[in-house]
């Protein structure tokens, strides 16, 4: 069952029209320069994903907002992000590469699903979000259904 799950996923991702990555590439690269106010606004509607990094864990987001520490690691989140959203349809060595690396860490379903509605937030306020909305739609679809199916 889980590989007709994740056939599926893959065939999602292998779909999307090549309007459909254009219009998510060049929305992101709207924002990929603000890792820190990103990974801020991921932090910020849901704690319990800062809690997974011990680093920041029971910290106050405000105060390590402006820390070397924190731009790394936003640097970081974003700069793989930047690598799905470059890689596009071909996610599913990204795919690996993330479930490789959360699913030892315990992450969740649930935590995966608010960090796709915080960057869709954050999406929707830094950018023309609105032509872009079906596009990221689907992609997201792709890439957080093919993770699900792994994880």
């Amino acid at each position: 069952m889980k590989f007709i799950v994740l056939a599926l996923c893959f065939a999602a991702a292998s779909a999307l029209t090549a309007d459909q990555i254009s219009t998510v590439q060049a929305s992101f690269d709207q924002v990929k320069g603000d890792s820190v106010g990103i990974l801020y606004a991921v932090f910020k509607a849901d704690p319990s994903i800062q809690a997974k990094f011990s680093q920041f864990a029971g910290k106050d987001l405000d105060s390590i907002k402006g820390s070397a520490e924190f731009a790394s690691h936003a640097g970081k989140i974003v700069g793989f992000f930047s690598k799905i959203v470059g890689d596009l349809p071909n996610i599913s060595g990204d795919v690996d590469t993330f479930v490789a690396s959360h699913k030892p860490r315990g992450a969740t379903h649930d935590q995966l699903n608010n960090f796709r509605s915080a960057f869709v937030s954050y999406m929707k306020a830094h950018t023309d979000f609105a032509g872009s909305e079906s596009a990221w739609g689907a992609t997201l679809d792709a890439f957080f259904g093919a993770v699900f199916a792994k994880m």
